[in-house]
């Protein structure tokens, strides 16, 4: 029995270049869009969000001389490049999928409406929303707030390379302590960064609940999907 009926996913940009510097790995790509097939099998209506930090990030662009705008413009084309990757991937499972834009690309990709994309889930594709929110200065974590707020999911997927939040960065100190689950207004207090605050904000005031869970583990989706408390739930 699948928990949520519709959800959002956010992969990272970064989690797509495997075991590369850079780009796109295959594999990682094949076992994404399998982890997704299992799910879509469930009959779970999916939306997704994926970064583009593994080809452009907008923000680290402006450090070395790019203009914050056409950088973070560069950005989005990057998580344009990712979804058609992360489509074609899935297609090859026989699965439908939607391309849907912030800015207008026909016919790289759909121009995105909220009622289009809810009738397309409704009909079982999966439909990939790239470009973030179609302006700078806004992060890819903010487009997945505000596409999970607007297609009415249950929740917000997090998938990163950690199993969950921790009180410090597990990576770098041992002593990090899980948390199975934690408020919105402990994020703040305890200054984690989940996510950047806008996006933060927004899941909170629309009260969107967010898991963050390890999805470089192949079959995790699919645990957290049916219920398996394997990360960590952000809630109000």
């Amino acid at each position: 029995m699948a928990k949520y009926k519709r959800i959002l996913l956010k992969l990272s940009g970064e989690s797509l270049m495997g075991k590369q510097s850079f780009g796109i790995d295959p594999d990682r790509l094949a076992d994404y869009a399998r982890q997704i097939k299992e799910v879509h099998d469930m009959g779970v209506q999916i939306g997704i969000v994926i970064g583009g930090g593994n080809i452009f990030r907008g923000l680290s662009g402006t450090g070395k001389g790019f203009d914050r705008v056409k950088g973070d413009q560069m950005g989005m084309c990057a998580t344009v490049i990712n979804s058609l990757a992360l489509s074609s991937a899935i297609g090859t499972l026989g699965i439908k999928t939607k391309v849907m834009t912030a800015i207008r690309m026909e016919p790289i990709g759909e121009f995105y409406n909220k009622w289009n994309a809810i009738e397309y889930m409704e009909q079982d594709y999966v439909c990939i929303f790239s470009a973030g929110t179609g302006n700078p200065y806004f992060t890819t974590d903010t487009g997945s707030s505000l596409r999970g707020i607007e297609i009415e999911a249950d929740v917000m997927l997090k998938g990163t390379r950690v199993d969950g939040i921790y009180t410090a960065d597990p990576e770098k100190d041992p002593f990090a302590k899980k948390f199975k689950d934690i408020t919105y207004d402990d994020i703040y207090t305890r200054g984690l960064k989940v996510m950047d605050l806008t996006a933060t904000t927004m899941c909170k005031e629309n009260d969107l609940p967010i898991y963050v869970f390890n999805m470089d583990i192949f079959g995790n989706l699919k645990k957290v999907i049916e219920g398996e408390e394997i990360g960590t739930l952000v809630h109000n």
